[in-house]
Formats: structure tokens, sequence, C-alpha cells
């Protein structure tokens, strides 16, 4: 497996990740065991970063990694983050960047997780607010204790990114990044590629779009994200399979899966662009790792840009109630 690194002063990693938001079942029922399998997969396949979170599953997620973890060396590199919070009376999800959360929250991980330390810790989502450079003194105070060690955020704006910078190095900033999603091209891949900053693409599968089988709506149970998603929602997502097919006969053509060709792209984007793929199957890690191998030329990249321009997908590509605490720019 090729390695990247992780921002400037952050530690190499896998050029892809395993994101275990999957492990939670946001896309289907899921079981401890099977996310068990995947970390065995993800081990076998070189990938050393495990991407989550303390409210994938409310603790699921980074249990499961727990789990396996336990007397194991994995040699993997550990990401988690926190900051979002639901009012236990209504449902309503806020924000709280606040030093005592933040403090609590990781400490519950490091339970979670089975460790003392995580390498990578992310803001979630940042509480609009709060000045981000108090955040970032309070990431620092974790990171000199040491909990942490790089420092991150997660669908943040290039400026935020940039005042956060101006107080210490940040190792990573996470947003969802693929063929269908491209609005980190105006200004986040740049800002991170001018200040060393690794950029860590999530859902770069489309959710599940770019797989060999169109997602089918009538799999979907009630918990599935994309039950509410606009992009998988008729009549958007009959236009966004129709739209994606040429793609998936490109690949063919190229002797490529499409999970791999999607992968290969994002690579292209930047050397410091890392994607994390999720999911519960051996099987689809491996054409994510098959994708890191696949060098694409110019003109690859420009038939891959004639099939599926910017701004192809029919939908926003989150609800409005998803799309809270996301920063806007352009």
């Amino acid at each position: 497996m090729k390695q990247r690194h992780m921002g400037i002063s952050g530690p190499r990693v896998s050029a892809i990740g395993l994101g275990c938001w999957n492990f939670a079942g946001p896309y289907g029922p899921t079981s401890e065991k099977e996310s068990h399998e995947t970390l065995a997969a993800a081990r076998d396949l070189g990938i050393t970063l495990i991407d989550t979170a303390n409210v994938y599953g409310m603790g699921v997620s980074e249990k499961a990694i727990g789990s396996f973890l336990k007397g194991r060396k994995s040699g993997f590199r550990i990401a988690t983050k926190a900051g979002i919070r639901r009012d236990p009376s209504t449902g309503t999800r806020f924000f709280d960047n606040s030093q005592d959360h933040l403090r609590a929250e990781l400490e519950t991980s490091l339970r979670n997780l089975g460790v003392d330390h995580v390498d990578l810790f992310y803001i979630h989502r940042r509480e609009a607010g709060r000045p981000i450079e108090e955040v970032m003194h309070t990431l620092l105070r974790f990171r000199q204790e040491g909990k942490i060690g790089g420092i991150g955020f997660s669908e943040i704006s290039p400026s935020s990114l940039r005042l956060a910078h101006a107080v210490s190095p940040v190792s990573a900033v996470q947003s969802e990044y693929s063929l269908w999603t491209r609005q980190p091209d105006l200004g986040m891949v740049q800002a991170c590629l001018d200040l060393g900053v690794g950029f860590v693409a999530f859902s770069p599968l489309g959710r599940g779009i770019f797989g060999a089988q169109a997602p089918d709506p009538t799999s979907f149970g009630e918990t599935d994200f994309r039950k509410a998603n606009p992009r998988f929602v008729e009549p958007n997502l009959s236009r966004n399979i129709a739209a994606v097919q040429p793609f998936k006969d490109y690949a063919r053509d190229l002797g490529a899966t499409p999970i791999a060709l999607a992968i290969a792209w994002l690579l292209a984007r930047g050397p410091h662009v890392i994607p994390i793929p999720g999911t519960r199957s051996a099987g689809h890690l491996k054409d994510c790792a098959d994708g890191v191998s696949l060098t694409l030329t110019t003109d690859h990249l420009a038939e891959i840009e004639r099939i599926l321009p910017a701004g192809f997908a029919h939908g926003d590509r989150y609800s409005a109630d998803q799309a809270i605490g996301v920063e806007g720019y352009c």
C-alpha cells in the first residue's frame, strides 16, 4: 500500500483509509463480527488510517474498533471526532466545542477504543459562536497532555482553516469529496495544499452511487441515511444512476471497477488527498485498494471530466437538516 503524509507535520499513513461510520449501521444493519472482518481486511491490505467518531452509533463504532484492537498489534493510526450533541428532550442537534465537552468526549472515546492516545482528533462540526482560535488552544492542551497527536476539523471553510492554522499547524481537514461532490475544489483542496494540511475525503464513492450495483431504495431501512438524502430520492436517483452509468462503462473499458476508478480520480487531485471509503464488504475494500495502484493519465482524467463534469449530480448533497453545521464558502 502506498503512503501519504497526513499534513507536513503529521504521520505517514496509507493512501486510503477506512471510514467506520458504517460500523454503526447508517446504511443498514451490521454486527461487531462484520466490523471485525472489515478491520481485518483493512489490516491485510495495508490500510493504516482508521476513521471514526463518538457519535457513530453513540459509541458503537468506537467500541467495535476497541474490541478488535484488544490484544492485537494492528499498526492502525486512529482518528476520532467530537463536537456534535443532541438535546436529550427534543433530539435537536447542536454543536459544542467547549473545553469541558471536548475533554469529556475525548476521554469517553479513549475508553471506547481501549487506548490512551489517538493519532488525530477532529472537531466534527464547528460551533459557530466560539472563536476557532479558542478551540485550537483547547486541542493544543490535549496534545500537550499526550491524549491526541494531530489536530483536525471537519466540514469547515478555507477561511476558518487559515485562522486555526495561524495558531498552530492543523494536520487534516475532512470533508465530503468525490466525483459528484466537488465543492472542496472551490478553495479547500487548494488551501490545504498551500498550508501543508492533509485533505481527508469522506464518502469518496458517493454513498454507493459509484458501486458496481446501483443503490436500490427499496432496500433502504428506516434509519438509512440516504432515505432523506435529496440525491437518493426520486426523480433525482434515477437521473443520477443514468448519469453515472457511462462512467461505470468507462471503468470496465479500462479493466477496472468503478470503485477503483473513483478512488484513483480522487488520489489524482493532489498528493495530500486521502480518501476514506466506508464499507462493510472486504471485496469492496479490495476494489478501493486497487484504486491506489491505478495510474490515470491526463487523457483518462479528461475523459472522466467529459463523462461526469463538475455539477452533474441531481439534488443537493444534504437535506436541510443534514446540512446544519457545515460551513459554506464560495
